[in-house]
């Protein structure tokens, strides 16, 4: 990204087409510049985030395009599709809430395939600024500036020649409100791309107003990152099925203060009985923390005499935990209902990942990240929802941290698979079951045992380590596949924070130079500072009333 206060352009005869004025910015970022005031929304940091969106978006349209000329008996040839040129028969595109206008302007620059790509917002200063910088960028021929209320745009776009085969959702904090027109407008087998920043919410810290928002109860647990995604792919699948809908998710990625998912929507009314089954219920122990999913449905499949395959759909038993947790005792907290299926396809990540390895994708400017990203995904068991943080298993039972690969270890030695996940960087997502692990750190805690007076009555660390493991387990001797090809080859998994002010942003503010500077630092403290102000104005209130009153006349007796 570069930043500049002014800026001229030349045509082909060197005369000077645009000026920007000196309280104005121009802010390039990759193929695309933007002229802005301060008084639309850029967030610097989003960067990945729509490096991201420009990469999935070149493999869906591929795919989606391919399957429409087959199913109308087209040939396909897509050597045709050029990005920043107009594809006849290719995609168009909604971004719902466009502020500046950068991302589709960015799509239409830098995705091939392209019909038409809406850029709305509903204030009149981002539509001025949205047609002023597709003007700046030369891409009238793709971008349409619309100003109105996102959610009447798609209800108004609900017939067949005018839905959309992208909708683009990144709004500030919770994106509730705008899915159900997405769906209604969204076309069969189109993507829905949603953003969601209401983290602390999403992570279990206000589990009312998650319920209120996303029809979830929330946990708060170490695999928050995780459980925030399925949170929201619940929602988007809830959505969906009202409308005969079911989604397919390609890609759910959490990254820095927000999730992110790519998800497919079909229609198919019969399809959408599967939806009981692919989300469940939570339950967290109270001690150890430990979890155990149940379902809400199940699927049974069987074969008739005739030879047919029949499907029945039912409703499982339950609770499948007991009243106190099996390993310490302590009674569970039950959320829920979370998105339990896949979040990812292994699929679209593999060929998303050779993507990005050719040009020009190779050559954003988040592709280190995005290369260590998504071979951490596609590394990721797709059946094992959540996941365990090493150094909270360890917290719990007071033990020594067990290095990573002598943990990954001893599972794979024992028979268990087991993942990272790219949500959290300690991360255990393995197939064992909760008294495997348990029994390995009781292994462990031999080698290095828990000091006396930690051994209290009542608490997780007595009842758990009191009990001999069952067997003994291989630590030493490092399993070939113990340490990923991510982590063997340092790839970039995790990022440290961008920059010293960095966050999901205020609402209309460029994110950028010294006002988010002033900005953070007009913010520090401020409760501090407001009850520091209201005490000096209280203790000066007083000292006038004393003063008022030394000042009164003495009345004559």
């Amino acid at each position: 990204m570069e930043v500049t206060s002014k800026y001229h352009t030349k045509d082909s005869t060197g005369q000077p087409v645009t000026s920007i004025g000196a309280s104005e910015r121009v802010i390039k970022e990759r193929s695309a510049e933007i002229i802005a005031g301060g008084s639309v929304f850029y967030n610097p940091v989003q960067e990945f985030n729509r490096d991201l969106s420009i990469s999935v978006l070149n493999v869906f349209a591929k795919r989606f395009l391919k399957e429409r000329a087959q199913s109308e008996n087209v040939e396909f040839d897509d050597s045709t599709f050029v990005a920043g040129e107009k594809c006849e028969n290719g995609l168009r595109i909604l971004e719902a809430l466009s502020a500046t206008g950068l991302r589709s302007i960015r799509y239409a620059k830098e995705i091939a395939g392209v019909r038409e790509i809406i850029a709305n917002d509903l204030s009149k200063a981002a539509v001025a600024s949205i047609s002023e910088n597709v003007r700046h960028n030369a891409v009238e021929n793709l971008i349409v500036p619309s100003q109105s209320d996102a959610m009447t745009l798609m209800y108004l776009s609900t017939s067949n020649e005018k839905r959309f085969d992208v909708i683009d959702l990144d709004p500030y904090g919770c994106p509730n409100r705008f899915l159900d027109g997405a769906l209604q407008s969204i076309a069969n087998g189109g993507l829905l791309l949603v953003t969601a920043t209401d983290m602390a919410v999403l992570a279990g810290n206000t589990p009312e107003a998650c319920y209120a928002k996303y029809g979830c109860v929330p946990l708060r647990m170490k695999c928050c990152h995780e459980m925030a995604l399925r949170i929201l792919l619940h929602s988007i699948e809830t959505h969906a099925n009202r409308y005969g809908k079911y989604i397919e998710p390609l890609l759910s990625i959490s990254a820095d203060f927000y999730v992110r998912v790519f998800v497919r929507i079909h229609t198919g009314q019969a399809k959408c009985k599967y939806s009981m089954s692919k989300q469940s219920m939570i339950f967290q122990c109270t001690g150890c923390e430990t979890f155990t999913l149940q379902p809400l449905g199940n699927v049974k499949v069987s074969t008739t005499d005739k030879g047919k395959s029949q499907t029945k759909f039912g409703i499982p038993t339950g609770p499948s935990v007991g009243t106190n947790c099996e390993h310490c005792g302590h009674k569970h907290h039950m959320g829920g209902p979370i998105w339990s299926n896949p979040i990812h396809d292994h699929g679209f990540v593999k060929e998303l990942l050779q993507t990005i390895e050719e040009r020009p994708l190779c050559e954003l400017g988040t592709h280190r990240r995005l290369q260590g990203v998504l071979s951490v995904v596609q590394e990721e068991l797709l059946d094992v929802p959540l996941y365990y943080v090493l150094d909270k298993l360890c917290c719990v039972l007071k033990l020594e941290n067990v290095p990573v690969l002598k943990f990954r270890s001893a599972l794979l030695h024992a028979g268990y698979r087991v993942s990272f996940s790219h949500a959290s960087k300690n991360s255990i997502k393995t197939d064992a079951p909760t008294s495997v692990i348990w029994d390995i750190l009781r292994c462990w805690a031999k080698r290095h045992p828990v000091k006396e007076n930690r051994m209290l009555d009542g608490t997780p660390v007595k009842t758990i380590l009191q009990r001999p493991p069952t067997k003994d387990y291989v630590f030493d001797d490092i399993h070939p596949e113990a340490n990923p090809y991510s982590r063997r080859n340092a790839l970039t998994r995790f990022q440290e924070n961008p920059t010293a002010h960095w966050g999901p942003g205020t609402r209309a503010t460029i994110m950028i130079g010294q006002d988010k500077v002033a900005k953070s630092f007009r913010n520090q403290n401020k409760k501090q500072k407001q009850k520091s102000t209201d005490k000096d104005n209280t203790a000066k209130e007083n000292s006038d009333d004393e003063q008022s009153k030394c000042k009164q006349p003495k009345l004559e007796t």
